[in-house]
């Protein structure tokens, strides 16, 4: 256990705290939910910096922090969604989970095959988590019946997000296509 693992551990943590503000009523409600989620995605930046920064890299450090990572962002987004009832963002949501749940698989696959690095972060990846995040936060502090260019402005970022979502997974695919393919051929 070290520094960057607990503030890892601590963004988990704060996953019921944003869920438990978002559904108490109210017009504070929504603002500090975002508050809150913005505190989660900023301990992904901080946890990463301490861990180079104390030279802290653990390799069960690199297995949490993306666990961690996809746990917030579907975990608000399944809450949006469940809460707004809006095919609007049930659709962009279920291509965000839905890839989320491929290349997790993708990647434990690829680790038991030895070929981990084929499936590594991108750059196109990280900045797809920087534009889900920022979606995220808009549509948390504005949900419709709020100011309804701020909420076009969530919806909008919250489908760019989706399509960098498909983009990054057709790139991860690709890459880890020569061993998907081995292995389909040993069966």
């Amino acid at each position: 256990m070290n520094v960057p693992i607990l503030v890892t551990i601590l963004r988990m943590a704060l996953i019921p705290v944003f869920i438990g503000i978002y559904v108490v009523p109210g017009t504070w409600s929504n603002l500090a939910a975002a508050a809150v989620f913005g505190l989660a995605a900023l301990t992904d930046w901080l946890d990463g910096y301490l861990a180079r920064r104390l030279k802290q890299t653990t390799r069960f450090g690199a297995f949490l922090d993306p666990v961690a990572d996809k746990l917030v962002i579907v975990s608000a987004i399944v809450m949006m969604i469940g809460s707004q009832a809006s095919l609007w963002l049930t659709l962009p949501g279920l291509v965000i989970v839905g890839r989320e749940i491929v290349i997790s698989a993708l990647r434990e696959w690829m680790a038991e095959m030895n070929r981990r690095g084929v499936v590594a972060v991108s750059r196109l990846g990280k900045i797809k988590t920087g534009v889900q995040i920022t979606a995220i936060l808009v549509l948390l502090a504005f949900p419709p019946g709020s100011d309804p260019r701020l909420v076009v402005f969530g919806y909008l970022l919250i489908y760019l997000a989706a399509a960098m979502t498909l983009g990054s997974m057709v790139m991860y695919l690709r890459a880890a296509w020569p061993t998907l393919r081995a292995g389909l051929d040993s069966d």
